[in-house]
């Protein structure tokens, strides 16, 4: 299983961090063991003094392609879940600065707390909103329509580079709103109004 993240794809978000917009999408990547699973709480590694969230929309690959063409992209997706990629800003703006890459900011164990999936269709038509609260004050809100790449897009686009397999995750990128948390912190992050996602931060 492979976890492909998208930066940069909302233009709030993009405003917010003061970065350039990107012409292609911007794709890293994190381990297995990145995934924070089962509503576990979350640790703040030693490593680092802020800790941020971005919640995220994810798709599950259901089918194995490469090279996939723009027509047959929405084949490749059934089921979409909540997760959040927690980043060490601190790290991150240090990695930044030096032309180095974010993995030790961003692909950390436990860095990638995922919800249950759902299927696609059951969420009907319509933007699929999204959001995170915490401590019960919402912070990032947003839908799929906002995305710079859509689900499709990010498919031809990551195809074009790596194999996709059934199993694999694709993080499609956070809207506006990202910030620091803390010890003590309860994270709730909600998929039309229904919570599919509890973090503590401990």
């Amino acid at each position: 299983m492979k976890i492909f993240c998208i930066g940069r794809n909302y233009s709030e978000h993009i405003l917010e961090l003061k970065n350039e917009t990107p012409d292609e999408p911007v794709v890293f990547m994190k381990p297995p063991s990145a995934l924070l699973v089962q509503n576990k709480p979350f640790y703040i590694p030693e490593f680092t003094n802020e800790v941020h969230h971005e919640i995220e929309l994810v798709i599950k690959i259901c089918k194995n392609g490469k090279l996939i063409q723009p027509q047959f992209a929405s084949r490749y997706f059934k089921e979409i879940a909540l997760g959040i990629d927690f980043t060490a800003r601190d790290l991150q703006s240090k990695l930044k600065k030096k032309g180095l890459p974010w993995e030790l900011a961003k692909a950390f164990d436990k860095s990638a707390p995922i919800s249950e999936f759902v299927t696609v269709k059951s969420l009907g038509k319509g933007p699929i909103d999204f959001r995170l609260e915490k401590n019960g004050r919402t912070v990032q809100s947003g839908d799929h329509s906002q995305m710079i790449h859509s689900f499709s897009q990010l498919i031809v686009f990551i195809s074009k580079f790596f194999t996709l397999q059934m199993g694999d995750l694709i993080y499609t990128g956070t809207p506006a709103g990202v910030g620091p948390v803390k010890v003590g912190d309860q994270l709730e992050g909600f998929l039309k109004e229904k919570s599919m996602l509890n973090c503590e931060i401990k």
